[in-house]
């Protein structure tokens, strides 16, 4: 009797060895525990390179993330990954500079093919080990790692396992090197816990950039000591007449520091010489009359224009480029122009050769919307594309000569676009941009007779005229956003219509999880 007991038992420890460590599985909306592991090709953006094969590595109980010993950088990343896994596994995760074969491994190394923000992703049943060139790649690593994981990862509270990693190899870079996102705080005001959240959801898909549409006709939203007026003022409502509001300095530095731990670059808009309705109403000598006009609340644009002839307007434009750039450790500084109706031809251009002069005077890199391919383009400048048609000839000519383009053309990555005709936010004036539509194209095609090397990346503005709330940035936001981001990350060869569609319906239950407020479009074949 003793010898059965002592089989019975040995049989249920092996039979025990089998089972990933962590709690008992049980049912799970968020995904089946019965379910084998995600496979590596299955995230967004897609890899550059996937080798699947082996058996695959469970997180559990004795997991601990180890991180190099001298790398301020690598232990945040280990830190920042923790975070996320602890609430839902329910386990310690400690992060340690002891080194070990197990565990969750993020080292610093690598071929110089991985640059400065590609990864590699190595998983076997003993570990998972994330290396990279810089802190930015083992960052990204860990968001590839986060999505290979089941939804229900990103529950706030305990979920049952098993927590399984597929076996093999990812080896990734970015096709190029910004992948924006622009938020308008302008039309409506967006608190600093607001763009944090957005932030949030921007690294999950390897966003590395966030442009802040910081002033507009409707409201001046940063602190200008020099101008105080501007944020008092100016700053004082927004589209509607609510009561706007403005970042401090403070505030401001608090996003930008927000942003860098998420290794993402925060590029600040001064919009100039139009769109600068705010401005006039807050000084009467910006103006050519001398009269300051009153705030304004509407929509409609092209009928603000600074004063280009007086010279009050440069001492403003250098005062508030100063200061912004003081701020700002990134190396952008954009300058708007677009829309500039009451300017002439003339005026615009002069104006916008100064301007660059004085970006360029406090140590930033100059982007101006793509009308500052009509008028003379700094050395080095950076022009933002927004049109609808890819077939402008002063931009094309720009990009041959020298100048950078980021893509952002309206009827593919406008998030304000309405999906139908029935969606209850957003605008139509670009058309209808359902989720292929905003997908289905290649930035490295996009413009004819243009060096594929003059594309600098792509964005994904979110203007603001009929979005208020949080939830309405998602609802705009998602699912169209990280189809943009894959456009940036992925190369062309992987970009592929029906596949992405598949791996863009398995995010669902993670932004439910999330609390991400989503469009459910019929295109694309949602789980759960």
């Amino acid at each position: 009797m003793r010898r059965l007991r002592l089989r019975l038992l040995l049989l249920c420890a092996a039979l025990l060895a089998t089972v990933p460590h962590g709690p008992a599985a049980a049912a799970d909306p968020t995904g089946p525990p019965g379910a084998g592991p995600r496979p590596l090709d299955q995230v967004i953006p897609a890899p550059a390179s996937v080798e699947p094969g082996g058996r695959p590595y469970a997180i559990g109980e004795r997991t601990v993330i180890r991180v190099p010993g001298r790398s301020a950088g690598a232990r945040e990343a280990g830190d920042h990954l923790a975070r996320l896994l602890r609430p839902s596994t329910g386990y310690r995760l400690p992060v340690t500079t002891r080194p070990g074969p197990d565990g969750i491994r993020l080292e610093l190394g690598g071929p110089a093919e991985l640059g400065e923000e590609g990864y590699r992703l190595d998983v076997s049943p003993r570990a998972v080990v994330i290396r990279a060139r810089t802190a930015s790649g083992l960052f990204h690593g860990v968001q590839t790692l986060r999505q290979l994981l089941p939804a229900r990862v990103e529950a706030r509270e305990r979920r049952s396992g098993p927590w399984l990693v597929a076996g093999g190899t990812v080896t990734d870079v970015p096709r190029y090197a910004y992948r924006g996102a622009m938020l308008d705080v302008a039309r409506h005001f967006f608190t600093v816990e607001q763009v944090k959240r957005y932030i949030d959801q921007l690294a999950l898909y390897k966003i590395n950039t966030l442009h802040l549409h910081l002033t507009d006709d409707q409201g001046w939203r940063i602190a200008i000591d020099s101008w105080p007026r501007l944020a008092a003022h100016g700053g004082s409502t927004e589209v509607g007449g609510g009561p706007g509001g403005h970042y401090t300095k403070e505030e401001y530095r608090e996003i930008v520091r927000y942003a860098a731990g998420r290794h993402m670059t925060v590029v600040p808009e001064i919009d100039m010489p139009g769109h600068t309705n705010a401005a006039l109403a807050s000084y009467a000598e910006l103006n050519c009359d001398g009269v300051a006009p009153p705030l304004y609340t509407g929509t409609e644009v092209g009928f603000s224009s600074l004063c280009v002839p007086l010279e009050t307007t440069y001492d403003f434009v250098d005062d508030v480029i100063r200061e912004i750039a003081a701020l700002t450790p990134g190396p952008y500084l954009h300058i708007g122009g677009d829309e500039a109706h009451q300017t002439s031809e003339e005026d615009y251009a002069a104006f916008m050769e100064r301007a660059q002069r004085t970006v360029a005077r406090y140590g930033k890199t100059v982007i101006g919307w793509h009308q500052l391919a009509g008028a003379r383009p700094a050395e080095g400048a950076v022009v933002q594309y927004w049109g609808t048609t890819g077939r402008e000839a002063e931009v094309a000519e720009a990009a041959r000569g020298g100048t950078r383009l980021i893509l952002s053309p309206a009827d593919r990555s406008y998030l304000d676009m309405k999906y139908d005709e029935d969606t209850p936010l957003g605008l139509s004036w670009a058309g209808y941009v359902e989720v292929r539509q905003s997908y289905d194209w290649d930035p490295g095609s996009y413009f004819a007779d243009v060096p594929q090397e003059a594309v600098l990346g792509v964005e994904a503005p979110l203007w603001t005229e009929t979005i208020e709330t949080g939830d309405h940035i998602e609802f705009m936001a998602f699912p169209r956003l990280p189809g943009i981001a894959e456009l940036g990350w992925s190369p062309a060869s992987a970009l592929d219509w029906e596949d992405y569609r598949t791996r863009l319906a398995q995010q669902g239950p993670r932004w439910e999880l999330m609390g991400i407020d989503h469009w459910r479009s019929p295109q694309v074949p949602w789980e759960g």
